[in-house]
């Protein structure tokens, strides 16, 4: 199945897409939240789809689209986990996954606005696949890690280089700005994919090819990753893994290159879709 939620922002309701088609699930009764997940949530809404077959109501394509998860417990990010992302920032390879941050709040629909947070001049952009966990999860093996996921999702880990490098402690602060965590178009859950560490990635910026990498080259793999993260916190129904970008970040540059008001972002991973953001300077409400 692949999940969407749409509708303005904070008053989303949930579908599904259907050979290329939106349909609402609003009647199942759930948003696709912690609750959803740990209540075999897809399993029922398969159901569902099944036994409403023919009478869900289309949603037409001019709907915005919010993030497929509702605000998740937390977003985990794995920070260096291509080789030639590490290169191009000149860090060493890690010998263990770099654990980091995102705000709840940086959560936003896959084509809302980018908004440039206030005082920031080095905003940048990462593409980056998203694991959505799908049962709470501690101290998990590696051979049995995949039992966790609910699906995966499309993720541009916006980044503030500035804040994250130059202004102390950890990567956080330049992370968890508002709308720095597009997520979406849509939630595709795990017999979607073939093979989750074999998807090509890829990113422009007003139209420039700047990503283009495949998760084959991850240094640690997703299974790895979710049985790692899990040794040191209790990953929760409906949590969000994001599992590093590759080569090809503004910052990687030389001199580097870094969004402004105006620029346009467009990204993709091979079976789950495209996004398009817009850079928004940060306007005081």
């Amino acid at each position: 199945m692949k999940l969407i939620r749409y509708g303005a922002a904070g008053k989303e309701k949930t579908g599904v897409i259907i050979a290329d088609k939106w349909y609402d699930t609003s009647a199942f009764g759930s948003d696709y939240n912690e609750q959803f997940f740990e209540e075999n949530g897809l399993e029922r809404l398969e159901e569902f789809v099944k036994a409403n077959e023919g009478k869900l109501i289309e949603i037409s394509k001019d709907e915005r689209l919010g993030s497929p998860v509702a605000r998740p417990s937390k977003i985990v990010c794995i920070g260096l986990n291509y080789a030639d992302h590490a290169k191009e920032t000149n860090a060493p390879l890690p010998p263990e996954p770099i654990i980091f941050m995102k705000s709840t709040t940086s959560l936003a629909g896959p084509n809302d606005d980018i908004i440039i947070p206030k005082n920031s001049v080095k905003t940048d952009w990462e593409v980056e696949l998203a694991v959505v966990i799908g049962k709470k999860a501690s101290y998990v093996d590696e051979a049995d890690a995949l039992e966790y996921v609910a699906g995966y999702a499309l993720h541009n880990d916006v980044s503030e280089r500035e804040f994250q490098i130059e202004r102390g402690g950890t990567w956080d602060k330049g992370k968890g700005c508002d709308t720095f965590a597009p997520l979406g178009p849509f939630l595709a859950t795990q017999d979607e994919i073939a093979d989750v560490n074999n998807l090509r990635l890829w990113l422009t910026v007003n139209g420039e090819k700047m990503q283009d990498g495949n998760t084959s080259n991850f240094i640690f793999n997703v299974p790895f990753v979710i049985a790692y993260v899990s040794q040191f916190m209790t990953l929760l129904p409906g949590d969000v893994i994001s599992t590093g970008t590759p080569a090809g970040v503004g910052l990687g540059f030389k001199p580097p290159i870094f969004l402004k008001e105006g620029d346009v972002v467009e990204l993709g991973i091979d079976g789950l879709g495209t996004s398009k953001q817009a850079l928004k300077a940060y306007v005081k409400n």
